[in-house]
């Protein structure tokens, strides 16, 4: 068996590098460690439950909307949004979590940003269930 793949070629004990070098098949030079590398997390789409209940199993919101779609936005969404005029100016990329009026929360590195229009929003990846950072 081989022992110590990542250690004998001088790369770091990262999970993901300890992962790239498992097995036989692993070539001598394997790559630059300067590379960033895609994280990617299963979130899944959502729960099926219609609304939420005490502790007595009585209804304690009101059921939610059965259409999952707004404005062809969907929560999970990777968006781009070029807001041109009012408070919030500027370009945000982010997670979209949609909102029945049409009015959207972007969430990027950072912070999220509430309240902007599904107008100045254009789709750059549709919702798959994961979330990908680097």
């Amino acid at each position: 068996t081989i022992r110590g793949l990542s250690k004998n070629r001088g790369l770091s004990k990262t999970h993901w590098l300890d992962a790239a070098c498992v097995g036989k098949s692993t070539p001598e030079k394997l790559f630059q460690t300067d590379k960033a590398v895609l994280i990617v997390k299963a979130n899944g789409h959502g729960s099926r439950q219609m609304c939420r209940v005490n502790t007595f199993g009585f209804p304690r919101t009101k059921a939610k909307s059965r259409k999952k779609k707004v404005n062809g936005f969907q929560t999970g969404d990777i968006a781009k949004a070029i807001v041109t005029s009012g408070k919030k100016v500027g370009t945000y990329i982010g997670r979209v979590a949609v909102r029945k009026s049409g009015f959207f929360n972007i969430t990027t590195r950072e912070t999220t940003i509430q309240g902007i229009n599904w107008k100045y929003c254009h789709m750059l990846h549709m919702s798959d269930g994961y979330s990908y950072n680097i």
